[in-house]
């Protein structure tokens, strides 16, 4: 009978053990989460294709600019304005988008038309851009995948 009773126990605490890990991994996987940002930024230039000018010529950024983070078929996730500087930026919280339908499903969409920022750029169509991954970087417990523009091309309006 001890033996049954002995080799019960020696059961039941393989069982609790094996199970341990798997909590411990699943909310290890929340948490770390909770501690994760992913970050669209850039800056806009007042050119044709929204980028800076050929061999880092200078080129006056784009102040002001309304921009959109747009998935699918046009869903708009995410909006921003540039500053002065032609800065912007987006957060978005991992729990909620895949990093791969980013990089794959979404573009950022400058609607702003250009002849705002130069009235001799057109003052139709969009600027139009994917994205692309630019790496990791921490600032205390945060983990930030940094996200940028991979480049704007005009589309004319239609």
């Amino acid at each position: 009978m001890a033996l049954k009773s002995l080799v019960l126990v020696c059961i039941l605490a393989a069982v609790g053990a094996a199970c341990i890990p798997v909590g411990e991994a699943q909310l290890g996987h929340i948490i770390g989460s909770i501690f994760n940002l992913i970050r669209i930024g850039g800056n806009l230039f007042c050119t044709l294709n929204g980028n800076m000018g050929v061999n880092g010529t200078a080129t006056p950024v784009f102040p002001n600019a309304g921009m959109q983070l747009q998935c699918g078929a046009g869903n708009v996730i995410s909006s921003a304005t540039t500053n002065s500087a032609g800065e912007f930026s987006m957060l978005l919280d991992p729990l909620q988008f895949l990093l791969s339908s980013l990089l794959t499903d979404c573009n950022l969409v400058v609607n702003t038309p250009l002849s705002t920022c130069n009235s001799g750029l057109p003052t139709t169509g969009i600027l139009l851009s994917p994205l692309k991954l630019l790496g990791n970087s921490l600032q205390g417990l945060l983990n930030i995948t940094n996200l940028i523009p991979s480049g704007f091309t005009f589309l004319p309006s239609l």
